[in-house]
């Protein structure tokens, strides 16, 4: 047992108070009907809020029709998309989450299938169901893998446009009700392929050394902190290493994460991999429990600025431990959560001495103390 656990202490930011440290990662439900998020979404997301989550975040959400990463991707590109967004955060600050957004673009990973349908490139079988292509583009006129669709370089107009759609996406995020909006910057989509010198080959001002790589990744960044207003966090989301040796590395992420909080960035989210193939960890690399709470360590310690772990961390324990040895400042679960969307809840059980069952939901929680209680007089009896 673990006394007064960091996991459930508040965490102070930009003047939100988030409830604990547990965040619901951002996960694609591929469900949304052209952009629009439905009911699917608001009991997927409502079941992690019930849970007692501190922070859950929508999944990764297009800020242009052409940023999909399939036809079932949500957007929030349209005024007329707010209003599924506001359903959600009204129902998460209702019941004492904080309603967060990851705003993306999926760039040349664009136009792709839906995992239960191969997660690959569309086919004539996705055709008959009505999944036709669309142009993509990215920095390089580069596949992401053999058999893939070859994207169009972008030009400055398109560079330019990208940035004005992320900013006003930020602002009808606003509108919608988020609190916390994360810009998404990794696993192979559209700003994570300007960083890596595996995806970037330009030789202008977006391409080539470092500082060139980062400029559509920082000009973004600023155009959406001009948006959002101050006193809202700012997350972005970072594939810390490609899993390769000529690829992103650390190093390349602690330069890139300076630059982010000097632009007003309050937490970096680190994750890994995806530049190619899959949206998960590079392919060198061992996946174990906590495999990158050593980037957000490491981004926490060099920079001084709040990190998020995220990746199969699984036990109320481990999570514990992370906050514990200062890797980072906020715990996410992804797909643990979707096993088990009242992880929060069941982790209080095993953490918190005397706790159990207060910070459930009235409707269910008053009741499974009662059975509690009953279940403990008949083991007395017995």
């Amino acid at each position: 047992m673990i006394h007064q656990p960091l996991l459930f202490a508040p965490f102070d930011l930009k003047g939100i108070k988030i409830p604990n440290r547990v965040v619901i990662s951002p996960m694609c439900q591929y469900s949304a009907n052209d952009g629009f998020l439905d009911t699917w979404h608001k009991i997927h997301l409502g079941r992690f809020v019930m849970g007692g989550a501190g922070i859950v975040f929508t999944e990764a959400t297009a800020v242009n029709k052409s940023g999909r990463i399939t036809h079932g991707c949500p957007g929030l590109w349209s005024d007329s998309q707010i209003a599924g967004h506001a359903a959600i955060t009204s129902f998460a600050r209702s019941h004492g989450s904080i309603p967060a957004l990851q705003l993306a673009h999926a760039g040349r990973k664009a136009g792709m299938q839906r995992p239960w349908h191969g997660n690959n490139v569309l086919t004539e079988a996705d055709f008959a169901r009505g999944d036709m292509p669309w142009p993509i583009f990215g920095p390089s006129a580069l596949p992401v893998d053999r058999g893939w669709p070859v994207p169009s370089e972008m030009t400055k107009a398109d560079i330019h446009n990208i940035c004005n759609d992320f900013a006003s996406s930020a602002k009808r995020a606003l509108q919608a009700g988020y609190e916390i909006i994360e810009v998404h910057g990794a696993h192979g989509y559209l700003l994570h392929s300007f960083l890596s010198p595996l995806s970037n080959q330009r030789s202008d001002a977006y391409g080539g050394s470092l500082k060139k790589r980062m400029r559509l990744p920082l000009e973004v960044t600023e155009a959406v902190r001009a948006a959002w207003p101050e006193n809202r966090p700012l997350f972005f989301r970072i594939s810390a290493v490609d899993g390769t040796l000529k690829g992103w590395q650390l190093a390349d992420t602690i330069c890139l994460a300076k630059e982010l909080k000097g632009l007003g960035v309050d937490v970096i989210d680190c994750s890994s991999g995806g530049i190619s193939g899959s949206a998960t960890a590079g392919k060198s690399q061992k996946i174990q429990p906590g495999f990158q709470v050593p980037y957000a360590a490491e981004v926490r310690e060099k920079v001084k600025i709040p990190t998020m772990s995220v990746g199969l961390i699984t036990h109320p324990i481990q999570a514990e431990l992370i906050l514990q040895n200062k890797s980072s400042d906020l715990v996410a679960i992804g797909r643990e959560a979707l096993a088990n969307p009242n992880w929060p809840l069941h982790a209080r059980e095993i953490l918190c001495e005397n706790e159990k069952f207060d910070h459930w939901p009235k409707q269910s929680g008053w009741w499974l103390k009662r059975r509690e209680k009953s279940s403990e007089l008949y083991k007395a009896k017995s």
